[in-house]
């Protein structure tokens, strides 16, 4: 058992306690400066960590939110890039490098001038929001629109021309339609095209001091590379905050596709055109043979008369079978699928 305090020991520790109290309260001759110090004392917690809060730059956009928008945007690269490959006839890579807040008076004197800035609405969200892509990106991909190959290209110092802006219009269309696409898993909106400009520090479409999500996207093609950067203002997504929640969008998936859709893609696969080749056999000839080969003149080729011919689609092996004629044509009957290193 524990050991038990007699009465002496117990009025020993309150004469203890109570001479401590009367060291540490203030006096009356120490005046209300003294009790106001003391009591300030006594208020302040030692060793508690101090947060420092910048209020010219507020945070009004928590982490978790910053992290979902860079899962949305990132969906959004990877199809932009596809498409892009496929407009341009070349490789283009498209990638996610930031997402941050900051004011927009910050976000417009960090972008080049002149440059491509395009004003943007996504109804129903209110408000506006500002897409640019950087001159190193831009120039060379107009090069390749027009022909070029789209590398050592030279970057002149002034704003885009009429025609040059028709073109990348073209390009502003197929990632209007791509981020639509990937916020609509977020909300049903449509991405429009309101205004372009090439100085961007003429566009006021919040106060300067206005928070916003600043998104950086890296575009390469080639030995070229730039940015696109999109600029999200804090009232626009404020309405949908409330869904903006990692737990739904780390565990995203791409929607499948629908009936409407993969109508279209039969549609557009049946008018593709392959080639495909069948291979009576080979053979090999002296060079002597071949000068003298005349017509009537008969080839004896490697191929066993039992053996299944090879029918190749654009050089890949397919499909096997027997030749023979049908209605005056000659033909190739299938019977099985051939194997991918059968010998022809």
């Amino acid at each position: 058992m524990a050991e038990v305090l007699d009465q002496g020991e117990i009025d020993a520790l309150l004469s203890a306690v109570e001479g401590q109290a009367d060291e540490n309260a203030p006096g009356e001759a120490d005046g209300p400066a003294a009790r106001t110090t003391a009591v300030a004392n006594a208020s302040i917690k030692p060793n508690k960590p101090v947060a420092i809060y910048d209020f010219k730059r507020p945070e009004r956009v928590s982490k978790d939110h910053i992290r979902a928008l860079a899962a949305i945007h990132d969906g959004f690269a990877r199809n932009f890039g596809a498409t892009l490959s496929g407009f341009l006839r070349t490789i283009i890579d498209v990638r996610v490098v930031g997402v941050e807040q900051l004011t927009y008076s910050e976000f417009v004197h960090s972008l080049p001038n002149p440059t491509c800035f395009v004003i943007l609405t996504a109804p129903p969200l209110e408000g506006q929001m500002c897409l640019e892509i950087s001159p190193l990106i831009v120039y060379p991909m107009v090069d390749r629109l027009l022909g070029g190959n789209g590398t050592d290209v030279f970057i002149p110092q002034r704003p885009l021309t009429s025609i040059e802006w028709r073109l990348i219009v073209r390009l502003v269309d197929r990632a209007l339609t791509h981020l639509s696409e990937a916020w609509n898993n977020l909300v049903e909106v449509e991405f429009k095209k309101v205004q372009t400009d090439s100085n961007p520090q003429l566009i006021h479409i919040v106060a300067p001091t206005e928070v916003v999500v600043y998104i950086t996207f890296e575009i390469k093609m080639g030995s070229s590379a730039g940015t696109m950067s999109m600029c999200i203002p804090f009232n626009v997504i404020e309405s949908v905050l409330s869904k903006l929640t990692t737990q739904s969008w780390f565990g995203y998936r791409p929607k499948e596709a629908t009936d409407q859709q993969r109508s279209m893609l039969l549609r557009n696969l049946s008018k593709t055109t392959v080639n495909m080749t069948g291979y009576l056999g080979a053979t090999t000839v002296s060079l002597h043979e071949l000068r003298n080969l005349r017509p009537g003149d008969i080839i004896q080729l490697d191929k066993q008369v039992h053996r299944d011919l090879i029918l190749q689609i654009e050089g890949i092996n397919k499909y096997a079978g027997k030749a023979g004629t049908f209605r005056g044509f000659r033909s190739l009957r299938l019977t099985r699928k051939a194997e991918a290193d059968e010998i022809l």
